[in-house]
């Protein structure tokens, strides 16, 4: 207990104020992008609440309030306790979208209340990651276990493939970043190869051929199991494991390339297809679907070093960006303040994975170190999808840049998120 005699650090030393600093940073670059973005269409001052900027500036107070309570008021503690049932609720809500929700842009992922609008796909990602957390820092779970493996990998499948079914690409696509918590937990960095490969040789069977995509199949496999064996002896059990696997892996890739061209042409949906045929150079459709990414290639083109200044981006100005001030944020920053704008914008992030890793790696509880992890993990995810995409590395998702984008859901969510982080790892420093 707390008391007079008892060892604790002052509030100075238990905050990670660096983590708050960034955020802040962070939230106000974005608000003034949004701003930038939107100010030729909706002439009016930054702070109005009919314009997005306006609105923005709502939940940016409202989401500091979060924070404060997140940080101050409520018990860290609970967040551990009501992790299981929050992950089900959630769950609930990305089935019941799907039936009762808005479509927008071909996505059935939106609940809308008159002027309010709500993404359960952006709290799925809180609960996830506390849940998983909860799972993992178990003192019998064992990510080398089948069983536990097994485990992890439904817990975070689960809302992946839900909100896959809500034609949210972009929001499952963060799913992803979670093997990079399992990796640190123990599992195998040949999972990660694995998947890798996957999607090479989905991209060679589509390019090129079945063929090219088994030949560089078989070279790999071979390579990798020689590799593998290397001081191994032969006619031992580990070595007869290391074949089997080696042959079923061969064998899997054999029938994925069989199966690419189907999957390409029947199971993804004609947008979906367009896009990666646009970014992979298999066709030019600079004024359809490859139109966003054309423009906003252009945009941070032309702002060379410095960037054109402060709402002096033409492509912005003249809203030639579609979504400029949603998922193409990026591309403002790019137009106006240059590539050292870009620079900076993507090294206030690098600090921020840094600071939330370090933090998390001090940690002496189990559970603060994952959800640590799996919090850098979709940060990182959102990150490098958003940015790949404006700049042609990626194909046109929809997914908002954290903290940046304009979006309630967005903001309210990594925030909440961020500082539960936050007061879960100042709970840990608080007694010495």
């Amino acid at each position: 207990m707390e008391g007079k005699g008892s060892n604790t650090r002052s509030l100075g030393q238990t905050i990670d104020w660096q983590l708050i600093g960034i955020y802040l940073v962070l939230v106000l670059i974005g608000w003034l992008n949004i701003y930038a973005s939107i100010h030729s269409t909706e002439p009016a001052s930054i702070f109005s609440p009919d314009c997005r900027s306006g609105k923005q500036f709502i939940w940016i107070m409202t989401s500091l309030v979060l924070a404060v309570l997140i940080l101050f008021v409520f018990n860290p503690k609970m967040w551990e306790v009501l992790s299981a049932p929050a992950y089900v609720g959630v769950l609930i809500l990305l089935v019941a979208v799907i039936f009762l929700g808005t479509e927008v842009k071909g996505s059935r992922s939106w609940f809308s209340f008159g002027a309010v609008s709500f993404q359960p796909a952006e709290l799925s990602k809180i609960t996830t990651s506390l849940f998983l957390a909860q799972v993992m820092s178990q003192q019998n779970f064992k990510i080398t276990n089948f069983k536990d493996l097994l485990k992890a990998a439904l817990l975070i499948g689960l809302p992946m493939l839900i909100i896959v079914a809500e034609s949210e690409t972009g929001s499952a696509l963060v799913y992803v970043g979670f093997i990079f918590v399992l990796y640190r937990e123990g599992l195998t960095g040949w999972i990660i190869f694995f998947l890798g490969m996957i999607v090479l040789l989905f991209i060679l069977t589509i390019m090129f051929s079945p063929l090219v995509a088994a030949i560089v199949l078989v070279v790999v496999a071979v390579v990798s199991y020689f590799v593998t064996t290397k001081g191994v002896r032969r006619k031992t059990p580990r070595r007869r494991a290391i074949t089997r696997f080696a042959l079923l892996a061969l064998i899997s890739g054999l029938v994925l390339i069989e199966s690419a061209d189907f999957v390409f042409d029947n199971v993804l949906r004609d947008h979906q297809r367009q896009r990666i045929e646009v970014l992979l150079g298999m066709k030019e459709d600079p004024t359809g679907v490859g139109y966003n990414v054309r423009q906003s290639m252009i945009a941070i083109g032309s702002g060379g070093l410095i960037g054109k200044g402060y709402l002096n981006g033409t492509q912005t100005t003249y809203g030639f960006v579609p979504e400029q001030s949603t998922d193409f944020i990026f591309c403002t920053v790019g137009e106006e303040w240059g590539f050292l704008g870009c620079m900076a914008v993507i090294l206030l992030y690098g600090w921020m994975i840094y600071r939330i890793i370090k933090d998390a790696e001090e940690s002496r509880e189990a559970f603060t170190r994952i959800y640590g992890y799996c919090l850098a993990s979709c940060i990182f995810m959102h990150l490098f999808i958003n940015v790949s995409m404006t700049i042609g590395l990626m194909p046109v998702i929809g997914i908002p840049l954290p903290f940046l984008s304009y979006g309630g859901s967005s903001m309210w969510a990594f925030t909440t998120m961020l500082f539960i982080f936050i007061a879960l790892n100042r709970q840990e420093k608080k007694y010495f």
